[in-house]
């Protein structure tokens, strides 16, 4: 819900003037006609007010109550309710079961005592039947049990007309011609007193809330109906508008068109009588009195009275096209045909669709731009004036002042994207008509020059068009790809671009482009979670994880396959295809998983001839696993005691070292007592000694070199030798430095 402020809530009348220091007196009920607000209280008084509207600079109103008198009604009982009949300057006045009639400005009763007895409730009769301009119709409920009356009231005397019986207990009542709206127990009705004939409406229970019934308009009434519904009944016992949903707990309503105005103890709502969506919340604690009088509503808490002051409809409705809200305005602007005179009307309604259209063409939307210039009778030029040098220089045209748009040029209005209005060419005209005068292929072609363009074609082909060709979908999926994989993670926050990509391609509805997506950004639950549950494409999850697995080392491999079969085996409502896929799953790839962690996933009641290729494999590969290592073991045990072996062996000779002698690799003589013995066979891989080292030592085929500081072995053989003659680092004796 988008709010709109449509009303202020502006302060009349202050607890001060009404009870001063009488902390126990409240606010009973209100009327108001004309200047004149007519407030009764629960200690029996009647207040009249006169009340003058004053709008301040800024363009908002205000008002004043200044009190005229106030009068006491001579009874213990507060005043129920309060009703002006203007045509004989009387107010009707509901207290202690009895209407008084009052003088409007005196509040004087009037001198024959003329009065109605034995009412509880009633209502005057907007849409008189009697013809006599000299007299009002009201209706009362009567204390009377499942009793209405019908009375015609004159300026000093009271005549009943009518009785009728009803079928429960009336609680409340409003009068329309001879139709009575009643809220009954346990229902409301349409009744017509004159023919007696009564016409059921929706159920009522009196028991969990206040009823409402309100005349809003000729023949037409407004109910809280269940649910929490504002219900729209004629007198025919249908209903010709929407219903409006408001607060379960509402205790007043009134209209104000096109609104229907709702309270309850905490808020006061707006709600909108033409597409019944609520419109505007206003926090308003412990109202108890919400009226619309000619076309003024009043709210009142049992302290102050209160006036909901209307926005004029065109500012809303230019509020609504200012937040790009055009269908809200339109729908406000035809509603507003009734409270304006034609001519003015249909300047604004052109002007409104003018303003509408240049709204719609800066969201590309021309086909609808088309139609609301063509309805506002657009000028032209309006339009071509947004195109740079397209007006001839011999060309007078001014722009609409004020204008209808907020662009300098159509640069300004696609923001310099001008693919993207480039693309809308094709995309925003009728489908029979891209169908019958452009080849999708062809406008491929024209669009490879301009990628985000070509990428906007192609979703309109995949999501919008619902086109199955296949080069489509592939092509559309190679450019997210291609976007994709530019998006590397850095600290310009492209993880974030990239989720929004995916998000964007989910949404369009392309569900295996989505999950290559998924796949290519390592996010593997994800993708697997595509194929498996939504597409239930279970040999694709499989070529998923052999894809994603190629290349990566075992333990990479095994958590692929572990989480496709966690996968099927999850929680939740477990479907025979699945367990079948997991079998499967288990039986053509047992190389690629944890036996001892598949058994705990497993149910309970699956056989062991089920997973009889699965079991055998684990097993099979487990004796392998097991035998390799004792292997492995028993050749690291030889080598090591080969190892020992040789260690002791050289242990047991010595080598003299002086500063003549030269390093057998870089020809330099010894600096430090540092060197390394090798054997093996020479540096040039012959596998003789050099002849300076035979000269020292009689250790020929032994002793490869001697090499100074840092210590390196340069002998032939496998790694592991290699770590080992890295080890055979010693210290030379202090003989050994010459």
């Amino acid at each position: 819900m988008m709010s709109t402020k449509a009303f202020t809530l502006v302060p009349a009348v202050e607890r001060e003037q009404l009870m001063g220091d009488r902390e126990r007196v409240s606010l009973e009920c209100v009327e108001c006609c004309g200047r004149n607000l007519y407030v009764g209280t629960s200690d029996c008084f009647v207040y009249r007010f006169l009340l003058e509207e004053k709008t301040v600079p800024g363009g908002s109103a205000t008002f004043t109550a200044t009190k005229q008198l106030h009068r006491h009604l001579g009874f213990k009982k507060p005043v129920n309710e309060l009703r002006a009949a203007s045509a004989l300057h009387r107010l009707l006045v509901l207290c202690d079961s009895s209407i008084t009639l009052v003088h409007m400005l005196s509040l004087e009763p009037v001198p024959s005592g003329a009065r109605i007895k034995g009412a509880t409730a009633f209502a005057l009769n907007e849409n008189p039947v009697s013809g006599d301009p000299f007299c009002v119709e009201v209706c009362i409920i009567s204390v009377k049990r499942r009793t209405i009356q019908v009375f015609l009231v004159y300026e000093d005397r009271v005549q009943i007309v009518r009785e009728v019986s009803t079928p429960e207990q009336p609680l409340a009542v409003a009068v329309d011609g001879h139709f009575l709206c009643l809220a009954l127990t346990t229902q409301y009705i349409i009744l017509n007193y004159s023919t007696g004939v009564a016409q059921d409406l929706f159920p009522f229970c009196s028991e969990e809330k206040r009823p409402i019934v309100k005349r809003i308009g000729r023949q037409e009434f407004l109910l809280a109906g269940p649910g929490g519904l504002g219900m729209f009944a004629t007198v025919a016992g249908i209903s010709q508008r929407a219903p409006v949903r408001w607060s379960e707990n509402v205790v007043g309503a009134a209209v104000c068109f096109p609104y229907v105005i709702a309270l309850d103890s905490e808020f006061i709502t707006v709600h909108s009588m033409l597409d019944q969506q609520q419109k505007q919340t206003l926090p308003f604690k412990e109202g108890h009195i919400l009226q619309d009088f000619e076309g003024r509503v009043i709210v009142a808490t049992s302290k102050g009275v209160y006036v909901l002051v209307p926005l004029p409809l065109e500012k809303q409705i230019q509020d609504l096209l200012a937040s790009r809200r055009v269908e809200e305005a339109l729908i406000l602007a035809k509603g507003a045909r009734r409270n304006i005179p034609k001519e003015k009307f249909q300047v604004m309604y052109r002007r409104i669709l003018q303003q509408a259209g240049f709204i719609q063409f800066a969201q590309l939307q021309f086909l609808e731009a088309k139609e609301l210039f063509r309805s506002g009778q657009l000028d032209v030029r309006e339009l071509i004036s947004l195109y740079p040098f397209l007006l001839p220089t011999s060309s007078s045209f001014t722009r609409s002042h004020p204008p209808l748009h907020e662009f300098a040029d159509l640069n300004q209005l696609t923001q310099g994207d001008q693919e993207k209005v480039g693309v809308q060419v094709f995309t925003k005209r009728p489908v029979d008509e891209q169908q019958s005068r452009f080849n999708p292929d062809d406008i491929i072609s024209c669009l490879k020059k301009y990628p985000q363009a070509l990428v906007k074609y192609l979703e309109h082909l995949v999501t919008d068009r619902r086109l199955q060709k296949e080069e489509y979908h592939t092509h559309l999926a190679v450019l997210y790809l291609d976007e994709v994989l530019q998006q590397r993670p850095s600290a310009n926050g492209k993880d974030a671009e990239r989720s929004r990509l995916t998000d964007r391609i989910r949404g369009a509805g392309l569900p295996m482009e989505s999950a290559i997506l998924h796949g290519k950004l390592e996010r593997h639950e994800e993708a697997l979670h595509i194929l498996v549950h939504e597409l239930a494409d279970f040999p694709a999850a499989e070529d998923y994880c052999l894809w994603r697995s190629e290349g990566r080392d075992p333990p990479a491999r095994q958590r692929l396959f572990h989480l496709l079969l966690a996968m099927y085996l999850g929680p939740g409502p477990s479907a025979p295809e699945l367990a079948v896929a997991a079998v499967d799953l288990l039986n053509r790839h047992a190389a690629e998983f944890d036996a001892a962690r598949v058994l705990q996933l497993l149910p309970g009641t699956w056989s062991v001839q089920l997973l009889c290729p699965f079991l055998t494999g684990a097993v099979r590969d487990s004796v392998h696993a097991r035998r390799t290592t004792q292997v492995a073991v028993g050749l690291a045990k030889s080598e090591n005691l080969i190892y020992k072996y040789d260690k002791m062996k050289l242990k047991g000779s010595s080598v003299r070292l002086s500063d003549k002698k030269l390093c057998q690799m870089c020809q330099n003589p010894f600096c430090e007592p540092v060197f390394v013995r090798s054997w093996g066979g020479g540096p040039d891989g012959s596998g003789q000694p050099p002849a300076a080292l035979s000269e020292v030592e009689e250790h020929r085929g032994q002793w490869e070199r001697v090499v100074a500081s840092p210590p390196q072995v340069l002998g032939r053989g496998d790694a592991a030798a290699s770590a080992r003659r890295e080890e055979h680092v010693d210290k030379a004796p202090d003989r050994f430095r010459g």
